[in-house]
């Protein structure tokens, strides 16, 4: 499993890397340029998203019809360019052109899609978690590169320059080492092509991510900001506060992802990450000093990566596998509307109200959030059946389709293998082997 996966990892943790870099002063630098506000930093911070969202779906979606690989080139090489327009540009609205197209290249869930296409269900979990870490690890370096850099090493265009390189060397490494997707050939019902939409637990998924990326975007416009212009940190000091939230971040992360995958804990994990950002905007909207404010921050970041590593593996469970390029595309746009939003929104009120009023809001959509969760159903512990093909009859697989406890299925023609997905609480392997057995002649 990780020969298969390690590729896949490499390639979204530097995209996401990529992402992740800017983000510690991007907001210092886009505040400086002539013309600015802080709406327009929200939305420079925030503006790659909308088109993340506007795009997620149908490069899902597409990638269910033409194929992962050719996706994923065409999406790479999208962000590589907006990634060179946002490092020569000299104006926020370059700047903001160049991080739309950034946006433009939205492939997180069809490399998602990706590995859930080449790793066994079972198996599926644990390959979810890793990229969870990676993405972690990514994002856990770029908060010290992205300032270290930054500061000695030609400002943020550098940072640009940097990514729109590591755009391109992942195009090479995903034709030189990322396995094709094996051939599946999956049927289903014509009703249930629209029930993804009222799957609840999705929804729910969906909104946690929302959530989870707007609150994200909102503390990466205020923690530059205010360390530079209210306590007079200069940008090479930053690393004081990105160093440590690192590194709790990278300990919490660990556990977290454990304990959800191996336990099937994952209500417990996300309430708890609600709680730590409830904490940390309680302590950053009441903080009068740098220390506190800090404080803060750390918490806020233990929060997010008790969350973040488990989000990707946990929607992907609650998808059937001829949706899942879609249902992954709706979840990310939801993710990247967050993050908008988180930066738009956050923009606009810190123009007219203060931090400790946006916290105090915060605090109760948190309250909110929570509530939601608590309704949230675990996936259920479901167990995979993979009969060869030439033992079964395939006249008797669409009976499949209405045997209980038949959950989904679909045929692998690339290792021979009809893969049935069922509830071991209604059915078991050796009924559904009888079921599809050729009949004596």
């Amino acid at each position: 499993m990780f020969k298969k996966i390690l590729p896949l990892n490499l390639i979204i943790s530097l995209r996401m890397f990529g992402l992740f870099i800017v983000l510690p002063v991007l907001s210092v630098y886009a505040l400086d340029m002539p013309n600015s506000s802080h709406t327009m930093v929200g939305i420079i911070i925030g503006g790659y998203a909308i088109t993340q969202m506007l795009f997620q779906v149908p490069f899902g979606t597409i990638s269910d019809k033409i194929g992962r690989k050719k996706t994923i080139i065409f999406g790479l090489i999208i962000f590589a360019i907006g990634s060179l327009v946002a490092g020569l540009a000299t104006d926020v609205y370059t700047l903001l052109i160049g991080r739309l197209l950034q946006g433009a290249g939205a492939i997180g869930s069809v490399i998602t899609a990706t590995i859930s296409d080449v790793v066994k269900e079972e198996e599926r979990g644990k390959a979810m978690a890793i990229m969870g870490g990676s993405i972690g690890m990514a994002f856990a370096l770029s908060m010290i590169a992205g300032p270290t850099i930054a500061a000695y090493c030609g400002g943020v265009p550098t940072l640009f320059f940097i990514v729109t390189f590591l755009a391109l060397a992942s195009i090479y490494v995903l034709v030189k080492y990322v396995p094709d997707p094996p051939v599946i050939k999956h049927t289903y019902l014509e009703s249930d092509k629209f029930k993804m939409f009222e799957n609840k637990n999705l929804m729910k998924m969906n909104i946690t991510n929302m959530l989870v990326k707007g609150f994200m975007t909102f503390a990466f416009m205020i923690i530059p900001i205010v360390l530079i212009k209210t306590y007079g940190w200069s940008e090479s000091e930053l690393y004081k506060i990105y160093l440590p939230s690192m590194i709790v971040g990278i300990l919490a992360m660990g556990p977290a992802a454990m304990i959800a995958e191996k336990k099937g804990k994952y209500k417990l994990i996300l309430l708890l990450g609600v709680l730590f950002l409830a904490i940390a905007y309680l302590i950053i909207g009441l903080s009068h000093t740098y220390m506190a404010f800090v404080a803060g921050v750390i918490i806020f970041f233990i929060g997010f990566n008790l969350q973040e590593p488990i989000l990707q593996s946990l929607a992907s469970k609650y998808a059937k596998v001829h949706q899942r390029g879609k249902v992954l595309g709706i979840f990310n746009s939801f993710g990247y509307f967050g993050t908008f939003i988180g930066g738009f929104i956050g923009g606009m009120l810190l123009d007219i109200t203060s931090l400790s009023v946006v916290s105090y809001g915060i605090i109760v959509l948190c309250i909110a959030w929570a509530v939601m969760l608590f309704t949230l159903d675990n996936p259920a512990k479901n167990k995979i059946a993979y009969i060869h093909l030439d033992d079964t009859d395939h006249a008797k697989h669409q009976e499949l389709h209405t045997k209980e406890g038949v959950i989904e299925w679909y045929i692998n023609d690339t290792e021979h293998v009809v893969v049935v997905k069922y509830d071991e609480s209604l059915t078991d392997e050796e009924s559904i082997r009888k079921l599809l057995k050729k009949d004596e002649k």
